[in-house]
């Protein structure tokens, strides 16, 4: 049986973690969350040298162990816990090879804890290009340590990588300095107090809100107060060990580290001047944006009609092949037409996380953060606001998490209020299919009507959310200072393993996430569609056959009478036909209602409701597409899904709170629901609004 080690992998943001942690894993990986928390946590397995086997834990990115965000808090927590099942046998402390300096803080301070870490110098390809030269044997010396140098870029080192971790017995546990020096009488009482406690964790838990196993945190506080230390005194002393460590640090890269600045060539200034100008910065992204939605419609567009002819196909064949029943109606009627509603996006989704993998890697995005501050502070948000604001693209769920990273309460509130208005990817299929159906496929210097369109959807919904934090910000009356720091990284070229790993697993994560989601739905609307009460469903047969006696109609149009009878008078019909007069000044029908109404689940499930309702009792093998497009308006005449039908919906699905997951973290991070109830009312009576008047000035 082979053994299995707890590998951490550990470092500062942007130090190019991520890539090492794939580069060890692979494919062999998965995310989730942290047991009663909501930070992701990325885990993954690693085959290392005599069959030993390494679970690997990519822990948040943290500058140091003085926690100052929830993500920070889990990285101290995890490594305070000898009892926790993921306590690493060693630790991988991963750091940058041109900012050396700042990362071995945390490399220091993780050493105090006596736990096995080797020091992973990445981007060692860059070192020739910025001049700089290590000596690894004379820092291995002085750090204590094993050290691998590696360049996750060329594939460099990693193998090393692994026979260290393999051989983690062998390094050593002893601290780089003594720390009790900076107060020697308060760590002597302190460990008079707990002597068998390791001192640095216990200084950790003093000095932060951290919990620590199962000592009892009082009894340390307890003793700690005793010796008359404030928290400015404590504060003093954290400023001194900082202090001494860094002292440390620059005797050990004095003769271990070589910078000739002659040999450096940089193109970074050059750049930023121009992407970070406060003209043809906003350009430059205008025109990134364009090509993006512009290529996720050119790109997708064959792939997508495979996979709408697909299902249509699948759905006959199921149909013809397999006796007839419920059991084959359902599967028919049902889970394939609603599973084909969202697998039809998969191509335009993985187009989106492929661009957006690419800004993020080749260090682009941050510098959208900076350009972007600029406009944030005058509608009250912090510049920090502009990372959910814009990873609210992907999900906004993840996005309102990540505000955890904003001092002011008053900032943090005011961008998890709006944060939902920006686009999301699961609003992406309601509008794909919209614009398919209402948006002409012509073009305007170079640039497709619905490429635009899309566009204009996603700079709507940021315009409403900056527009709306200007508001809030006019009426919550909380006072509050903050400043906006954000790192620059290097720029460089995205690697393709880090690219196509992040878009497998954010569009595996969309689909299986919504795919369980909407394979509920469908089943439960394919039964609400497929029964009903009273004499008007169960005898369809006779009252259509009867009405339409003398009109001679085909065997087809007659049996397409009578499915269409049974739809309106199934539990599903009676359920729309009472929410019809709602929602009717809008444009929409009631199987739109039912649509709108089922999608509060998870607003992908637009789609996939409509599929399953347009099936139920249909023959033949037309796409969703090519359904929708057919449908008739009951008041008016004419087709359902018109210009101004169009544009109504897609407004109120850019401004309703339809995600109830959205309104549940909500809850979770400001602790309370009054703010997701005044959210969910809002948005959802604005939205209305909106569409009520767009539908009736376009009608």
């Amino acid at each position: 049986m082979s053994k299995q080690i707890n590998v951490a992998l550990i470092g500062n943001p942007n130090t190019g973690k991520t890539s090492v942690f794939n580069a060890l894993t692979g494919l062999n990986q998965k995310v989730g969350n942290y047991p009663g928390i909501t930070v992701e946590k990325k885990q993954g397995i690693c085959k290392l040298p005599r069959g030993v086997k390494a679970h690997i834990i990519d822990l948040p990115g943290t500058y140091s162990l003085n926690a100052s965000s929830l993500d920070e808090n889990v990285v101290i927590e995890l490594l305070l816990n000898k009892n926790d099942k993921d306590f690493p046998d060693i630790a991988v402390v991963v750091t940058d090879v041109e900012n050396l300096k700042r990362n071995l803080l945390l490399f220091t301070q993780i050493k105090d804890l006596e736990i096995p870490t080797i020091l992973v110098i990445n981007m060692a390809d860059r070192m020739l290009y910025k001049g700089i030269s290590l000596d690894i044997d004379y820092l291995e010396d002085k750090l204590n340590t094993k050290i691998a140098l590696i360049s996750t870029r060329k594939n460099e080192g990693i193998e090393n990588l692994k026979q260290l971790i393999s051989n983690y017995k062998e390094v050593s546990i002893e601290p780089c300095i003594d720390t009790t020096e900076i107060d020697k009488d308060y760590f002597e009482n302190l460990k008079n107090a707990f002597p068998n406690q390791l001192l640095y964790k216990l200084w950790l838990v003093i000095t932060q809100d951290v919990n620590f196993g199962k000592t009892d945190r009082n009894k340390i506080d307890a003793v700690a107060n005793f010796k008359t230390k404030t928290k400015a005194d404590l504060k003093r002393l954290q400023q001194k060990e900082t202090i001494k460590r860094y002292q440390f640090i620059n005797e050990a890269l004095d003769k271990g580290q070589t910078i000739d600045l002659s040999q450096a060539k940089d193109l970074r200034i050059k750049l930023d001047r121009i992407l970070t100008h406060k003209v043809w910065g906003y350009l430059i992204f205008g025109i990134i944006l364009l090509t993006i939605f512009q290529a996720i419609y050119d790109w997708s567009s064959i792939p997508m009609d495979f996979i709408d002819g697909l299902f249509a196909n699948l759905s006959e064949w199921t149909k013809n092949q397999l006796p007839s029943g419920a059991f084959t109606s359902l599967l028919s009627e049902g889970i394939i037409p609603g599973l084909g509603g969202i697998v039809i996006f998969i191509p335009q989704i993985a187009f989106l996380f492929l661009f957006i993998a690419v800004l993020e890697e080749s260090g682009y995005m941050s510098r959208v953060v900076f350009l972007m501050d600029r406009i944030m502070r005058r509608f009250g948000l912090s510049g920090k606001s502009v990372v959910p604001l814009i990873s609210g693209t992907a999900c906004a769920i993840p996005a309102i998490m990540a505000t955890r990273n904003i001092e002011s309460w008053k900032e943090r509130l005011i961008t998890i209020l709006v944060t939902p208005f920006t686009t999301c990817s699961a609003r992406l299929p309601v509008y794909l299919i919209i614009i398919a159906l209402v948006i002409p496929e012509g073009r305007i210097f170079g640039l497709g009507y619905q490429a635009l369109t899309l566009m204009l959807l996603y700079l709507i919904g940021f315009g409403t959310a900056i527009l709306s934090a200007y508001i809030l910000n006019k009426i919550l009356k909380i006072r509050s200072k903050t400043f906006f720091v954000v790192e620059m990284p290097n720029y460089k070229l995205p690697l393709f393993k880090n690219v196509v790993l992040t878009v497998i697993e954010k569009t595996k994560s969309f689909v299986f996430g919504a795919g369980k989601i909407i394979l509920a739905i469908s089943i439960i609307l394919w039964f609400l569609a497929s029964y009903g009460p009273g004499e008007q469903f169960n005898n369809a047969d006779e009252i259509i056959k009867t009405e339409y006696a003398s009109q001679n109609l085909t065997d087809d149009d007659l049996q397409q009478k009578i499915a269409s009878h049974k739809l309106e008078h199934s539990f599903i019909g009676i359920t729309g036909r009472a929410i019809e007069p709602a929602i009717r000044p809008l444009g929409y029908d009631w199987k739109i209602g039912i649509a709108i109404v089922s999608s509060f689940a998870a607003r992908e499930v637009f789609v996939g409701t409509l599929a399953t309702i347009y099936s139920v009792g249909n023959d033949d093998e037309a796409t969703i597409k090519n359904r929708m497009a057919a449908e008739v308006n009951p008041v008016l005449g004419g087709p359902l899904f018109t210009f101004a039908s169009g544009i109504s919906l897609m407004l109120f699905y850019a401004f309703a709170m339809q995600c109830m997951s959205t309104l549940a973290i909500v809850k979770k991070e400001t602790n309370s629901w009054k703010w997701p109830i005044l959210q969910l009312v809002i948005m959802s009576a604005f939205a209305y609004i909106v569409a009520l008047i767009a539908f009736q000035l376009l009608k």
